[in-house]
């Protein structure tokens, strides 16, 4: 996550993110750069936001420079005026602050301290608008908001909104900006991974994957998509490497004839990399040791079983069809002081 801070910013993994609403809209950010191609560092002129029309009201001079590039029809957002004139002001509201000559179109200091009163018609259509029904004949769930049609649904959101060109920032508090649950037992764990491990899959076999994205997704950020979606098939060669050892014993035929100073280079320079990678892992997530190793316990415990079942589930559902239903993960309810079986949920 840290790492790709620098490039358009971490994945969306489903939890402790804020988001700009015109981000789900659909709509392009307020600057960005067309790249030619993936492997080409030369750039199109900058381009403006997809920003829809914003009245006088709002503070904004000039009309015409707003001139609506994704339309507002019912067709793309449902039939509320109420929730069509909300999409506007936030589209207003996203717009960079016009604090010196270089902001085209942005909105002038100030613009967003005046009052919203809060009206029961509002409330009303609110109701309205979350309803299940609202959505239908819409493209709620195919190009606005979360996107449908993966288990994993919540890196396929953040994929489309950094396909679009949108940025995403890693920020870590002094205070915990934001706190959850997770499992409480090995088994409920491994559901988890095995449902994120088959939406994997599913991203990859789809038009999700990132060799398929758009020119504005840079070539460090397609390949972090890229691993998001391949790391379940590397379960394959785990599991062969974990019966290696047992099938050398058995037939007494080893991979590795005899020892040289060659491969000794090799395993020291590998076995050396992946110390450093641990140690930078331990720095940059800032966790214990024993905490790190328990980590790599259980990647080991996913690789050969939630990983190796999800690549075979993924591939059931593309090629066969068969879908696979998966039960919602069982988390902590935050408070065991109670519970009388709370010490059956730590796994050491």
């Amino acid at each position: 996550m840290r790492a790709l801070d620098g490039i358009q910013g971490p994945v969306y993994v489903g939890t402790g993110c804020l988001f700009r609403r015109t981000a789900f809209y659909d709509f392009d950010p307020p600057r960005y750069e067309d790249h030619s191609s993936c492997f080409s560092g030369r750039r199109k002129k900058a381009a403006v936001a997809s920003a829809p029309e914003i009245s006088q009201s709002h503070g904004m001079e000039d009309a015409e420079n707003q001139e609506i590039k994704a339309p507002l029809i019912p067709r793309k957002f449902g039939n509320s005026s109420l929730f069509l004139d909300s999409v506007r002001v936030a589209a207003f509201q996203g717009l960079p602050l016009a604090d010196n000559s270089y902001v085209k179109y942005g909105r002038p200091p100030g613009a967003l301290t005046g009052p919203r009163p809060l009206h029961l018609a509002t409330i009303a259509e609110a109701v309205n608008v979350i309803s299940c029904w609202y959505e239908d004949k819409t493209e709620w769930g195919q190009s606005v908001g979360w996107i449908y049609g993966s288990v994993t649904e919540d890196v396929v959101t953040g994929y489309r909104m950094h396909g679009r060109g949108w940025r995403s920032v890693y920020c870590v508090t002094e205070r915990d900006a934001f706190r959850g649950t997770a499992p409480i037992n090995l088994t409920d764990r491994l559901h988890q991974v095995l449902r994120w491990a088959t939406g994997s899959v599913e991203i990859f076999f789809s038009r999700n994957n990132a060799l398929l994205g758009g020119p504005r997704l840079k070539l460090l950020q397609r390949i972090a998509y890229l691993n998001v979606g391949i790391y379940p098939f590397t379960s394959i060669f785990l599991v062969v490497y974990c019966f290696i050892p047992a099938f050398s014993l058995f037939t007494n035929q080893f991979i590795v004839a005899s020892l040289t100073v060659t491969f000794l280079v090799y395993l020291f320079i590998i076995s050396v990399t992946l110390c450093i990678l641990a140690v930078l892992e331990i720095n940059w997530s800032g966790i214990e040791l024993e905490e790190w190793w328990r980590n790599e316990q259980f990647w080991l415990i996913g690789g050969t079983s939630a990983h190796l079942a999800a690549v075979l589930q993924g591939l059931l559902k593309v090629i066969a069809g068969i879908e696979i239903s998966f039960t919602l993960t069982s988390k902590s309810a935050g408070d065991d002081a109670d519970d009388e079986f709370s010490d059956l949920y730590l796994f050491k």
